[in-house]
């Protein structure tokens, strides 16, 4: 499991009413339970038990297993490489004041401050030669590492491995690039690693190419459910990159959305209102000219070209070539086919050579999912499909060959009915690499075999233009440098959050150009 999926699970555990606090309760329990078994299999006689704290989650979990290893009758020293006031972890900060109210001790627990390298220096087990006196905890660094590592760290990391004690690491051996498994500088070289939940990636790799580099592998259940990975959650939301403070002007996404005529102006409008409110930089809308002036007096914030052509109606061929131009003039990072293009023959011939041409990203919506011929799309993972179920019946007509087995999804709370129709589902939209969002009461988001479950939304989000709104959400966030399947699903997220807040604000009567009110504040 990638570092960062493990931390978007863990916040996604309380958007299920399950609180961190008792995660890491449970994951400190898991390692008091599981250093009592070593200490029972590989030693003789009572040992002390040595956890080095860094500022982060994994320190929290050594203070929790702290507690428990106290009540099982171990002597326990914490060595803290960070100060009380810079525990970064709001869990942690707290387990940590529970063993500050532990005083006067009745138990044996002794807490150290190592401020410097010759505090290092001078705590026993530095000069400890002794295997059968000490079991070490590394809980220093965790799945949040970044950058290079600190003087006081990496000190502390030599002392641990020049002791000859035995060394058990908090889900990743301090040290350990949590994604790669590589080591740039040193890292603790534990007998065992205790990771929470699942293997992260990068102890995976390292286990492979340099086993010692792990030490024996321990997967403990802290009961995290599976619906904290399926469902989309407001941890979702540290995918996305923060903007640096130097960028400027379309370094967070430039967007073009071609769509659009001249009985439908809106579609265009609403995709690009959310695609700016969701993050974009720049956002041009390509349109006949029929439809130019009503969108341009929508907003002054969206960049319309109306094209020129024999038709000025409707999206034809005719527009190919400027349509081209635009892309390369303004080095587009996402296009968006469909919001309001109609279903003319002309307008569907255009889409199909577009499909076939672009090389960057794809949304496609609406009309789009209608009229282009999904085999010109079919090996692209990078492109994004939003249709709702009527839509995905028409855009995979062609794969569908018993139409009977492809059923609404049952929401209705049976695990049987719902995982019949899921798999199903799955049959149809594997056909293609890229990821289909089918809206719904619940959205889900497909690709290959992996799914995802947006629940956020309501009955007022039935309002026309949502659906624009979402696929505008979806080319802005696939513009800021996320892969489809994780766009596709904070998009559906993001969408349905704003529609509830709209609701709070509106009632059951609010439109879908409120939307975009609400997504800047969802982004901060």
């Amino acid at each position: 499991m990638d570092p960062i999926d493990m931390i978007v699970t863990d916040i996604n555990c309380e958007d299920l009413g399950l609180s961190r606090l008792c995660l890491m309760e449970n994951a400190g329990k898991c390692l008091s339970d599981e250093i009592s078994t070593l200490s029972t299999f590989t030693f003789s006689k009572p040992v002390k038990i040595a956890i080095f704290t860094g500022s982060g989650g994994n320190g929290g979990d050594g203070f929790v297993a702290a507690r428990h290893l106290l009540n099982r009758g171990f002597e326990v020293e914490i060595f803290m490489l960070a100060k009380p006031r810079d525990i970064k972890s709001i869990d942690a900060q707290i387990n940590f004041e529970i063993l500050q109210n532990m005083v006067p001790h009745i138990s044996r627990l002794n807490i150290t401050e190592l401020n410097d390298s010759t505090d290092i220096e001078m705590i026993e087990i530095a000069k400890s030669q002794n295997f059968s006196e000490y079991i070490i905890i590394d809980g220093i660094l965790g799945t949040g590492i970044k950058g290079n590592l600190g003087k006081k760290v990496k000190k502390a990391i030599g002392v641990i491995n020049r002791s000859n004690a035995l060394k058990v690491s908090i889900d990743v051996p301090s040290g350990m690039d949590p994604l790669t498994g590589e080591i740039e500088d040193i890292a603790v070289k534990p007998e065992y690693t205790l990771t929470f939940h699942r293997v992260k990636t990068g102890v995976k790799k390292a286990s492979l190419t340099d086993e010692s580099s792990v030490g024996g592998l321990i997967i403990s259940d802290i009961g995290i459910p599976i619906e904290a990975e399926i469902f989309v959650g407001s941890g979702d939301l540290i995918r996305l990159k923060n903007r640096r403070d130097d960028s400027h002007k379309g370094n967070n996404g430039k967007i073009l959305i071609i769509g659009g005529n001249k009985d439908y102006h809106g579609a265009p409008t609403i995709a690009g209102l959310s695609a700016l409110s969701s993050g974009a930089d720049l956002v041009y809308i390509a349109t006949p000219k029929s439809a130019c002036l009503a969108i341009k007096q929508e907003s002054p914030n969206l960049i319309v070209k109306g094209l020129s052509g024999e038709n000025e109606d409707y999206l034809s061929l005719d527009n190919l070539d400027e349509i081209l131009d635009i892309i390369n003039n303004h080095n587009i990072d996402v296009i968006l086919m469909g919001p309001g293009a109609g279903l003319n023959d002309e307008t569907g011939k255009l889409f199909n050579i577009l499909a076939k041409k672009i090389e960057i990203p794809l949304v496609l919506d609406a009309d789009a999912l209608k009229l282009i011929n999904p085999t010109l799309i079919k090996n692209r993972e990078d492109v994004i499909i939003t249709p709702h179920f009527n839509e995905l019946n028409v855009f995979f007509d062609d794969f569908i060959e018993d139409s009977e087995n492809l059923s609404i999804l049952d929401i209705g709370g049976d695990y049987d009915k719902f995982n019949e129709s899921l798999s199903n589902l799955q049959v149809i939209t594997r056909n293609i690499n890229g990821t289909v969002i089918l809206k719904g009461k619940y959205d889900i988001i497909f690709k290959g075999n992996k799914f995802r479950i947006n629940k956020t939304g309501n009955s007022g989000m039935t309002v026309g233009g949502t659906g624009d709104s979402l696929a505008g959400i979806a080319a802005s966030i696939l513009s800021q440098g996320l892969d489809g399947y994780n766009a596709g699903s904070l998009a559906a997220y993001l969408n349905g959050k704003a529609g509830d807040l709209a609701k709070e604000e509106y009632g059951n009567g609010f439109l879908a150009s409120h939307l975009s009110e609400f997504l800047g504040l969802l982004m901060e």
